[in-house]
């Protein structure tokens, strides 16, 4: 079990699948309106990297990634 937390904003979300396609088994995107949906706060140690290059891919800086 990793102790990295993830958080979203979906105020900020414009949508463009970037964390999606990066992780997704960490992200997903909403069928109705494109915005980002969180799959899991706290990934799995396996997928820390994907998350953290999509929280660095992600144009709008709707996703934070916290590590100890």
């Amino acid at each position: 079990m990793s102790t990295a937390r993830l958080s979203i904003d979906r105020g900020r979300c414009i949508g463009a699948g970037m964390c999606a396609m990066t992780a997704p088994d960490v992200f997903d995107q909403d069928t109705e309106d494109g915005l980002v949906v969180l799959l899991r706060e706290e990934p799995a140690a396996a997928h820390v990297t994907a998350a953290r290059m999509a929280t660095g891919m992600c144009p709008s800086g709707a996703i934070t990634l916290s590590e100890p």
